[in-house]
């Protein structure tokens, strides 16, 4: 009987033994199985996100319509985010480092200061090729376009606009006789010249022929006669720009012919304004040519600038000037675009260059109206 219970035990215990050993390796089974089945699902969400990613908007939208939380950005995520962020800072910085630091070379390869609102309609199509340039409002203010307008350069015969100023200043008596002299010969530049030694003309035709022909001189003659002489003269000249604001303006004889007379477009546009209100410089120096009388002689003499007879052109006050210091220049008070401005071209390689930069300049000034780009003030 005892062998029989111990026989029944014994089996028991194997069965239950068995039984467990069973379950176990099914636990197993099915734990790998589901640990793959995990994997095999990941993988195709991934791809799918890759494919074709969710915008955040639509992500958010969607987990509020579950109701699920929204996952936390992974740490992996975060650095990247973060590393954008800082590269992008960096690039910014660099950029302003790199403007900052090709800002004076920019400025010798582009027109500085231009207005707004001619800068960004057609500047970069504006080629002007004289060495120095400015187009400004007759009355003054911001400056509309300008090149290399505030260097001290020769200025040439522009200088005779000051001498013409200068000499009405004084009052003198226009049909006063004045007689030109060895003293007006230029022979510092070896100019020539059809009035000869000896030749007497009024102060009026001589201002006129200074004026509309650079007659140099002429100019000469009418700062000897002023008085004092021609030092009084000089320093008149040099006083009547001090009191215009030409403050990088310098003036050593009343023709221009040396290069000590030097100034900057914008001290010229200064005084270019404040001799459009000689009413006989404007006359003269627009007028397109006139026949003088000397030593029994009729001359014919006629405008140094063309452009004074262009019909496509008003023109209000006008001087041209060369030596070879100073190349060739051109000032001019005009109506452009239905606005009165002065636009003032210096050292420009020859006479086609300065007018046709001016024919550039009336044309940019024209299309941007035309556009309702630059209102006129």
């Amino acid at each position: 009987m005892r062998t029989m219970l111990r026989a029944v035990v014994l089996w028991g215990v194997l069965v239950v033994g068995a039984g467990l050993a069973s379950m176990e390796v099914v636990h197993a089974a099915d734990k790998a199985g589901s640990k793959s089945e995990v994997q095999k699902s990941k993988a195709p969400t991934t791809q799918k996100a890759k494919a074709r990613p969710v915008s955040k908007q639509s992500s958010s939208k969607s987990v509020a319509q579950k109701g699920k939380a929204v996952p936390p950005v992974s740490k992996a995520k975060s650095t990247r985010v973060a590393k954008a962020k800082s590269t992008g800072v960096a690039k910014t910085s660099s950029l302003a480092a790199r403007a900052g630091s090709s800002k004076s070379s920019r400025a010798q390869q582009r027109p500085e200061n231009v207005a707004p609102s001619m800068a960004w309609h057609g500047q970069e199509h504006l080629a002007v090729r004289s060495g120095s340039a400015l187009v400004i409002a007759q009355d003054g203010g911001e400056a509309l376009y300008e090149k290399n307008a505030r260097i001290v350069v020769p200025i040439a015969s522009i200088t005779k606009i000051m001498t013409a100023m200068v000499v009405l200043d004084s009052m003198p008596n226009l049909q006063a006789p004045i007689t030109i002299t060895d003293d007006d010969v230029d022979y510092l530049k070896g100019s020539r010249s059809r009035l000869q030694v000896g030749s007497v003309l009024t102060r009026e035709m001589a201002l006129l022929l200074a004026l509309m022909s650079s007659e140099n001189r002429a100019a000469n003659a009418l700062g000897r006669h002023y008085p004092g002489g021609l030092g009084a003269f000089i320093v008149a000249m040099n006083r009547k720009a001090a009191s215009l604001g030409m403050s990088r303006t310098h003036f050593e004889d009343p023709t221009g012919l040396t290069s000590n007379n030097v100034s900057t477009a914008h001290d010229l546009a200064r005084m270019v304004a404040a001799a459009y209100r000689y009413p006989l410089i404007r006359e003269f120096s627009t007028t397109s040519g006139v026949t003088a009388e000397v030593k029994g002689r009729e001359l014919a003499y006629r405008n140094t600038n063309q452009l004074v007879k262009s019909p496509t052109w008003e023109i209000g006050l006008s001087k041209t000037g060369y030596i070879q210091e100073a190349g060739k220049c051109l000032v001019m008070q005009a109506r452009v675009a239905d606005r009165p401005v002065v636009i003032v071209l210096l050292d420009s390689s020859d006479k086609q260059t300065r007018i046709g930069d001016a024919n550039r300049i009336k044309r940019w000034m024209e299309s941007a109206s035309a556009a309702g780009k630059a209102t006129p003030a």
